[in-house]
């Protein structure tokens, strides 16, 4: 018998390019546009100051009054009621202002 013969074909090679090196990020490169993401936030962020409700002296009391209270039941008491009052005071002047 006699046998066959196989060639294979062999693609020929392309020259391949020189690729360029690749830029490395150095620190200063990465502030910069650390910087420049963060100035162009601040920016774009408008503060829209919520104007304060009025109320009354009493009202005001008594708001500030009730939030001492429940903020000594869920804390168990366990500071004197002048803290609590200071903390009920800034809470509720944070949100309202008094006539």
């Amino acid at each position: 018998m006699a046998a066959k013969k196989t060639t294979k074909k062999v693609a020929a090679k392309k020259p391949v390019a020189p690729k360029a090196p690749a830029k490395k990020a150095t620190a200063k490169t990465t502030a910069k546009k650390t910087v420049k993401k963060v100035a162009a936030k601040k920016t774009a962020v408008k503060k829209t100051v919520a104007k304060k409700e009025i109320v009354s002296q009493d009202r005001f009391y008594t708001m500030v009054s009730e939030a001492a209270y429940f903020s000594s039941q869920n804390d168990g008491n366990r500071k004197s009621a002048a803290e609590y009052w200071v903390e009920a005071e800034a809470a509720v002047r944070a949100k309202f202002d008094v006539a």
